[in-house]
């Protein structure tokens, strides 16, 4: 901070000045420029929704285009302009800004409004960020479901202005706690996936049984079988009721089944249904690609009420409960040898589908109950590394944001010059 320090005091010796947006820029309205004009190529646009989820602080370069005969019409933002969203579902959202730095101009449509200005815009871009931002745009803010701050109400915020010297010191800090963000994400994520791809390199080593061992295998129609989900007749009926049911993307997502969830729907009372039980294994029955049809999911822990399928997965139970320990096979049908067997029985073109007959034909093998116990303990204790990792990172990153937030806020804050 001392460096700021001794910048405001040899350039702004009598304090910094607060001024109006509408006083520093020109604020332009945007309008139309729905999703189906934009376009792979042609005039460079940012759609106001594209700011919320796909754009940082500032960036050189737009996602979308539009024809030139529809950015004619549009709201133009030059290299250096802000484009600011008006419109969100909730008021902590509304108003984020990116600052265009690319070299031609863009355009912008409905929603957002272009503000010109000259300043420095990666200052601006991180100020609408500010604590001191937020709260004046809570105070602006109109609407219940839809939360809208005019560009009328935008040129009332008053911004602190000090000399650009000073900006630039600022946004050379912050570029630079942003990058470290960014960078620890990054070893984040690697760390993780390396500890995904190590817990997959043992399970496919430990699940991979040699004829030579000697370890028996049986057809799944041989050792159980098959039961189907429950069917409605509109949506009403996946979403009224107490009958709890397991989703489609529950299963997909996870090895063992998450009883915790509250998914309900309505089961007639004609309908015929087995519930779920311990040491069942669901499968997903449809994917767009045949590489992730029928992942499976392994009910580990008996339901404490009636739980059953949804209509879009395939339920398999063992005739001899014993013959696989659950949480054993919840790893089993994960690995690659069985995951290239199901991924065989699946038809299709452009959405892929595997029967119960097909699914009857596939093939695993039954160690013994001591070898699958220890196996088991094995990859859960990989599984769990993995995991560990997994809810640590939002925390540890929700932590280094908070840290930025605080030195952002700190570093845009300012005294305000009295008259």
């Amino acid at each position: 901070m001392s460096r700021i320090d001794d910048l405001v005091a040899s350039s702004a010796p009598q304090g910094i000045e607060f001024r109006t947006l509408g006083d520093i820029a020109e604020l332009v309205r945007g309008n139309g420029m729905p999703k189906a004009d934009l376009t792979n190529e042609g005039v460079g646009a940012i759609h106001y929704g594209q700011i919320y989820t796909r754009y940082g602080v500032w960036t050189t370069s737009t996602l979308s285009h539009v024809a030139p005969e529809t950015a004619a019409k549009l709201a133009k933002a030059n290299p250096g302009d802000i484009i600011i969203t008006n419109t969100s579902e909730n008021v902590e959202d509304v108003c984020k800004a990116v600052a265009w730095l690319g070299e031609l101009p863009i355009v912008t449509g409905g929603h957002a409004t272009v503000i010109r200005h000259d300043q420095d815009p990666k200052y601006l871009a991180y100020w609408f960020q500010s604590d001191s931002f937020r709260k004046q745009k809570k105070a602006l803010a109109t609407g219940t479901k839809v939360i809208d701050v005019s560009a009328r109400q935008l040129a009332k915020v008053r911004i602190p202005v000090p000399p650009l010297a000073v900006q630039r010191e600022i946004v050379r800090i912050l570029d630079q706690f942003t990058q470290l963000e960014a960078e620890l994400e990054a070893e984040l994520e690697a760390e993780l996936e390396a500890r995904r791809q190590q817990y997959v390199f043992y399970r496919n080593q430990l699940l991979t049984f040699p004829e030579t061992r000697g370890i028996p295998r049986v057809s799944m129609s041989d050792a159980g079988s098959f039961f189907g989900g429950l069917s409605g007749k509109s949506k009403a009926d996946f979403t009224d009721g107490n009958a709890r049911f397991v989703s489609y993307v529950n299963v997909f997502n996870n090895i063992a089944v998450d009883l915790t969830r509250d998914d309900f729907v309505r089961v007639d009372s004609g309908e015929r249904q087995r519930a779920l039980a311990l040491g069942d294994i669901i499968f997903t029955g449809s994917s767009e690609t045949p590489d992730a049809v029928g992942m499976s999911s392994v009910v580990t822990q008996a339901p404490a009420e009636p739980t059953y399928l949804n209509s879009f997965s395939i339920g398999y139970r063992l005739d001899d409960p014993d013959l696989l320990d659950p949480e054993f096979a919840k790893h089993l049908f994960r690995a690659a040898g069985m995951r290239q067997q199901i991924s065989r029985t699946a038809s299709g073109v452009t959405r892929f589908n595997v029967s119960k007959a097909r699914l009857g034909k596939v093939e695993f093998p039954v160690p013994t109950r001591d070898e699958q116990t220890r196996i088991a303990g094995v990859l859960d204790d990989f599984d769990a590394l993995a995991n560990s990792l997994s809810a640590g990172l939002p925390a540890e990153l929700a932590a280094r944001r908070k840290q930025y937030e605080h030195y952002r806020d700190k570093l845009l804050t300012f005294e305000e010059t009295e008259a």
